[in-house]
């Protein structure tokens, strides 16, 4: 029987937590309101999991999750299901060795058993290393060894790949039996109760995420009970999402984009989460079953977005109420195809797998052209210059005083690099940006991906953008290209519109294009046809196309596909 004095705590911690979430419903179409009257709540112990949702899922049978498949076929549970189910496989997991804090490999896709094993964790007080399906045996091995993992659930087509990584970990395979592997299924035989082993603290740890190293080797980022799961508030505000909406979030498990849309922002605002599962995306079928299961919440990356927009939206006679993007920054000219089409304006937001949604255009607000809007509640957001001092251009730092509840513990093992992007009362971000006379701010870059040329700094953001206007091109990254006179001139690698070939006259018909819509400052000198190096998380690697543009620039060479702006003496 649980302890009276935790039992309190626990219904202080819940009655705390709806009061925060009830007043950002309250001022869902109020930022100005609460933004400056939303406070975190105080919690001491609180398990998300047991405290919040078994409380929800109560006799409630509204439907939790919806997953639609490739070949038609769904399934839809209720809270009350997804309650029970995930005690069962508490229970399960318990069995197989799976013990307070223990660290558990996750490698599932959009089944099911993702949000059953998440929940679950959270009421044994597990630690999930989320792990994405493309994952390779040399990345699994980085997260075990790295993770210290202690056991692994992976589906069953993925269980090769373990093959040959040694160690003693507990291996439950799910969507089929694999020799010498625990069938995952064996948890509907479970009892239905389940009794935590004691109270969970709301700083207790609960994720270890990979960040998608986009620039680097991985990062470990640890977050708790409180972190992502309350602090995911934030991003339920965002979206602006209601008990009533049924809420579709384009995103893979492994990656902290599916916690944040696909779990905590969506249930904790008691909504429905829908799932389209197929091998390739196809635009066409994804709309399709918008219209047809009245999906109300679009969460979606720029990559979708682009591929969204080559069909005819208006033939979708979708419910769609609320549409927002991240991941990366979304292109202004996308944003203006979809409020054409729907009326509805995609509204933008940041954030990081160390965070939470940290800037956002939000409900009843204006939205900028461009602009990624202005920080989110909770968070008081400002921009470093070089110098360390506070300004209208620089690295984007949230301030630690107070710290916000939603910000990681740190980077698991490596103090120094933690105490690198905490140091002076900030956490810094890494990323550049711009902030308006009217508070809103404006997506540079990467710190990493900013660069010089004729010493002006550029954004590779701002000319991707303007290059993605061009109705052949659909992706476009800049990075540096070095030259003798200029130091570095813009150079674009330009993935085109299916049908569309490269040729000559087509880059000398983006170069002229170009060039009405950039200073001469800030001119695409140079471009390349080329599909772009992306990470498993679908964000391009510019890191790699730079250490590529070195190389060739080192030989003398050109590549094929690529061509200079002096290729081409009747622009001038």
């Amino acid at each position: 029987m649980a302890n009276p004095q935790t039992l309190t705590a626990r219904g202080e911690s819940l009655k705390a937590f709806l009061a925060a979430r009830d007043f950002l419903f309250k001022y869902r179409e109020d930022y100005e309101t609460a933004y400056r009257d939303f406070r975190w709540p105080g919690l001491t112990q609180f398990n998300w999991a047991l405290d919040y949702f078994d409380d929800y899922a109560r006799d409630n049978q509204k439907p939790a999750l919806w997953i639609v498949e490739e070949n038609g076929s769904e399934l839809k549970l209720s809270f009350a299901e997804l309650s029970r189910r995930s005690n069962q496989v508490a229970n399960f997991l318990r069995r197989q060795g799976v013990r307070r804090g223990d660290r558990v490999v996750v490698m599932l896709p959009n089944v099911v058993a993702i949000w059953e094993v998440m929940l679950a964790a959270l009421k044994l007080g597990a630690i999930l290393i989320p792990a994405a399906t493309l994952l390779t045996e040399a990345d699994l091995r980085d997260r075990l060894g790295r993770g210290k993992a202690r056991h692994v659930i992976a589906i069953g087509a993925a269980v090769s790949r373990f093959a040959g990584i040694g160690g003693n970990y507990t291996r439950i395979a799910c969507g089929g039996a694999e020799p010498g592997w625990a069938a995952y299924e064996d948890a509907y035989n479970e009892p239905a109760a389940f009794a935590p082993d004691g109270p969970t603290n709301a700083d207790d740890p609960f994720l270890l995420y990979f960040t998608s190293g986009t620039t680097a080797v991985p990062k470990l980022v640890l977050h708790t009970h409180q972190s992502y799961p309350v602090g995911h508030l934030a991003t339920m505000y965002w979206a602006g999402l209601q008990p009533d909406d049924v809420h579709f979030n384009i995103s893979s498990p492994g990656w902290a984009k599916h916690a944040w849309s696909s779990f905590f922002a969506p249930w904790n605002a008691g909504a429905t989460i829908f799932v389209h599962n197929y091998g390739r995306f196809d635009a066409k079928s994804t709309l399709r079953q918008m219209e047809r299961c009245g999906v109300t919440s679009l969460c979606a990356p720029p990559t979708v977005w682009r591929m969204l927009v080559l069909e005819d939206l208006k033939a979708y006679k979708v419910k769609i109420r609320k549409l927002v993007g991240a991941g990366e920054p979304l292109n202004p000219e996308i944003i203006e195809k979809v409020r054409a089409a729907w009326g509805i304006t995609i509204r933008d937001g940041f954030g990081q797998t160390e965070n939470v949604l940290t800037l956002g255009n939000f409900l009843g607000q204006e939205v900028k052209p461009g602009a990624v809007g202005k920080p989110s509640p909770g968070h008081v957001v400002v921009l470093l210059d070089g110098a360390g001092h506070e300004a209208d251009d620089g690295e984007i730092c949230v301030k630690l005083d107070p710290r916000p509840l939603s910000l990681m513990v740190g980077y698991m093992d490596d103090p120094e690099r933690t105490a690198r992007v905490t140091e002076g009362g900030y956490y810094r971000t890494g990323d550049v940006a711009r902030r308006d006379a009217d508070g809103y701010f404006t997506y540079v870059g990467r710190a990493d991906d900013v660069f010089k040329s004729s010493d002006y700094r550029l954004s590779p953001f701002e000319l991707e953008s303007a290059l993605i206007e061009h109705q052949s091109v659909a992706e476009a990254a800049v990075v540096p290209s070095p030259d003798p006179i200029r130091w570095n001139v813009p150079k674009a690698f330009l993935t085109l519109v299916p049908g569309v070939q490269p040729s000559r006259e087509l880059a000398k018909e983006i170069f002229a294009f170009i060039r009405g819509r950039l200073g001469p400052y800030k001119r695409v000198r140079r471009i390349e046809f080329s599909d772009l190096p992306k990470t498993i998380s679908g964000k391009i690697r510019r890191v790699q196309l730079r250490a590529v543009e070195q190389q060739t620039r080192q030989s003398g060479e050109r590549r094929e596909g690529e061509y200079w702006e002096e290729d081409f003496p009747e622009l001038k």
